[in-house]
């Protein structure tokens, strides 16, 4: 390295992708592009990655796409060295139109993004218990969803089915349902081609599908409720929260919550915080339509269970009624002061887990 090099300090701005990684190098002090190179996204790219980016000068920050999905590999061998990493999102589609689209364009946009500041956000961690539970959780709903298609295949598989296979299977609930249709016993004689002996095939097949899965999803849930009681004890103990929105708003907060400076981070990260909307002599608010929508479910949920059960929350809804507030605007208010608890409990848990490891 030479001298000017030496004392340089350097932004970094990554493009990720499934098997290449593209990088761009700016000079931190007056944004001058030093260069820009690929690497393949494998650790043996990393390491010449970070190596090729320090030739220029001191590493300060580098941008990185992705960090959920491609740049996860580069996150986490970022952190291991020490380097702080922003995560950046990709530019808007007509600022793309305006000034085109290729790898080492969306790298030098990404490593500017950090340099004005315009980019700012922490990426979440991505090998810690928070990491373990979203990938449960993922596969968690994967196995939901396959459950209910093969529920619905069981039902219209009946609706089409013969008139005495359907009356042997008519009147009972799901659970029943299933469990007689995975007790059919079609004869060892019957014929592919009789569409009575096929129906019955086909059903206890299904039904098998589901108990399996059921079985799944019990494994899935004694998985999450450990790792969620040994992660976040104080956010279980909230009301209205039982591990469905628990892991949910972690996974939603990352295990680094110190990344979020406040509880008004966490409320815009789940779309519950009031966008301003006045102009002139009107004051006002409007509903806000971004953050993680899954988050904000997690949150509707729980206001809805405490509206049922939770005295202090009935009496707030009977005195914002009588302000003439409605019923959609009180619920966005639980919501909003709902994300108040659930701060303060997450922080209090992950805190004391990083404390302990």
């Amino acid at each position: 390295m030479t001298t000017t090099s030496a004392s340089r300090e350097v932004i970094g701005g990554v493009d990720t992708h499934r098997r290449t990684h593209h990088v761009a190098c700016l000079d931190a002090g007056t944004g001058k592009l030093l260069g820009d190179r690929e690497f393949p996204a494998t650790a043996a790219g990393y390491r010449q990655l970070l190596r090729w980016l320090c030739r220029f000068g001191a590493v300060g920050k580098v941008g990185v796409e992705g960090t959920g999905s491609y740049g996860a590999g580069l996150l986490r061998y970022l952190n291991s060295e020490h380097v702080e990493v922003i995560e950046v999102v990709r530019p808007n589609r007509q600022g793309r139109r305006l000034r085109g689209k290729s790898d080492p364009i969306d790298a030098i946009n990404a490593a500017r993004a950090v340099l004005a500041e315009t980019a700012t956000t922490q990426p979440k961690q991505r090998d810690g218990l928070g990491e373990a539970i979203r990938l449960i959780r993922t596969t968690r709903r994967s196995a939901v969803k396959a459950r209910r298609a093969a529920i619905a295949q069981i039902h219209g598989l009946l609706a089409g089915a013969p008139e005495q296979l359907r009356g042997q299977l008519a009147g009972f609930d799901r659970a029943a349902l299933v469990d007689r249709c995975a007790g059919l016993r079609p004869a060892r004689t019957g014929s592919m081609a009789d569409p009575t002996h096929v129906a019955k095939v086909m059903l206890r097949r299904l039904a098998k599908r589901v108990h399996d899965l059921d079985r799944e999803l019990a494994e899935a849930d004694e998985e999450l409720n450990s790792l969620l009681q040994l992660a976040v004890p104080t956010l279980l103990q909230v009301n209205g929260v039982g591990l469905s929105a628990a892991g949910q708003l972690l996974t939603t907060a990352g295990e680094n919550i110190h990344r979020l400076s406040n509880e008004a981070s966490l409320a815009r990260l789940c779309g519950v915080a009031p966008i301003p909307a006045s102009s002139g002599n009107t004051t006002r608010h409007r509903l806000h339509r971004g953050g993680d929508r899954d988050a904000n479910s997690a949150l509707y949920l729980i206001v809805i269970n405490r509206l049922r059960w939770h005295e202090p929350t009935r009496a707030y809804v009977k005195r914002r009624a009588a302000e003439g507030k409605t019923k959609k605007e009180i619920i966005r208010c639980l919501k909003r002061a709902v994300v108040r608890e659930i701060y303060t409990a997450l922080r209090t848990d992950l805190e004391g887990l990083r404390q302990a490891a």
